[in-house]
């Protein structure tokens, strides 16, 4: 059951960095011009790579962190301040928003920016390195960032239908209650890695 639970809170949080619900008018902006076919074509296609490059930096995030000399607790406050600077984008997303540019003719995306950054984000790399840097089990990251993917990929492909359900002021309303959400966990992420720092000078030189 603390398994479960470890999970289902990892995916939580990963959900809420891919902020599916803020990138639908991005989606629909950039693919409109496509038939709707080949729009969900394309956004299965992009979710499948970004899952990739989510899993990539999972595997070899460690090493990075080891070869360049990053301790824990400079991950978990770098990766609060960048949580909270999402947070702050999706609570007031009228600060942050940038319309896509306009092309001459339909184009169909490859990799950027719907795979990368939309989905596999800044954040969601970073946090995804940090679980590999604390440690945790392969087993319970992978099913909790399996089941982060999955909802989000359920909520782009439905993107047409939950937009004209929802509107853009209902869109906009759980973008914000899902940023204020990532508030609260980038504000304990940053509090816990100034805990470990605080630790880590207290220790005895050897």
């Amino acid at each position: 059951m603390l398994i479960d639970f470890h999970i289902f809170s990892i995916a939580f949080t990963l959900f809420l960095l891919m902020d599916s619900l803020g990138n639908i008018p991005l989606f629909i902006a950039i693919l409109k011009d496509l038939p709707p076919k080949r729009q969900r074509q394309i956004i299965l296609r992009e979710l499948l790579i970004a899952l990739g490059v989510i899993i990539i930096f999972y595997f070899i995030g460690n090493f990075i962190l080891d070869l360049i000399h990053v301790k824990q607790h400079t991950v978990l406050l770098a990766g609060g301040i960048i949580l909270f600077l999402i947070a702050i984008r999706m609570v007031f997303p009228e600060f942050f928003y940038l319309k896509p540019k306009k092309t001459s003719s339909p184009k169909e995306p490859f990799i950027v920016p719907l795979a990368i950054p939309l989905v596999a984000g800044p954040a969601v790399l970073a946090s995804i390195m940090l679980y590999s840097k604390e440690g945790e089990s392969p087993f319970v990251v992978l099913c909790a960032l399996f089941l982060a993917w999955l909802a989000t990929s359920l909520i782009l492909l439905a993107s047409s239908l939950l937009q004209k359900f929802l509107g853009d002021k209902g869109l906009m309303a759980c973008e914000r209650l899902m940023g204020l959400l990532l508030t609260l966990i980038s504000v304990q992420m940053f509090l816990q890695g100034i805990s470990l720092y605080v630790c880590d000078m207290n220790q005895p030189l050897p």
